[in-house]
């Protein structure tokens, strides 16, 4: 079955920086593009960055354009995100996501991800 793993999370300062990680096992990783989604109490969960299969496309919220970098490995099945410049809104849990289908135009959609994490904390204090 499909696993997505990540970690990284943690306590930081405001200004500061995380990177995060998600390492994924049973599904084709360099086929599917993966997304980062974040969900702070009492929210929806929010799109933060998208990757395509190949590497090739990236998108981002607004919220985070500029300061988060998304990446992937696809000889380590890893997906990343470098998270700068960090504020308190930027607290919530992370989850980490494969998209449904292979081959996939790169997504902002939820609906289009089909495999999740069981997500990271990330806690960023003023």
């Amino acid at each position: 079955q499909v696993q997505l793993v990540e970690s990284g999370g943690g306590l930081v300062q405001a200004g500061g920086s995380l990177r995060l990680s998600c390492a994924a096992s049973g599904l084709t990783f360099s086929a599917h593009a993966m997304g980062w989604f974040r969900q702070a109490p009492g929210k929806e969960r929010e799109f933060v960055a998208a990757i395509s299969w190949s590497g090739s496309s990236t998108e981002y919220a607004d919220s985070v354009k500029g300061r988060f970098t998304i990446s992937r490995d696809n000889a380590k099945n890893t997906v990343y995100l470098q998270m700068n410049s960090l504020k308190p809104e930027d607290t919530a849990v992370y989850y980490c996501a494969a998209h449904v289908r292979a081959f996939a135009r790169v997504s902002r959609t939820r609906a289009d991800f089909g495999f999740w994490g069981q997500g990271t904390q990330v806690t960023v204090s003023s």
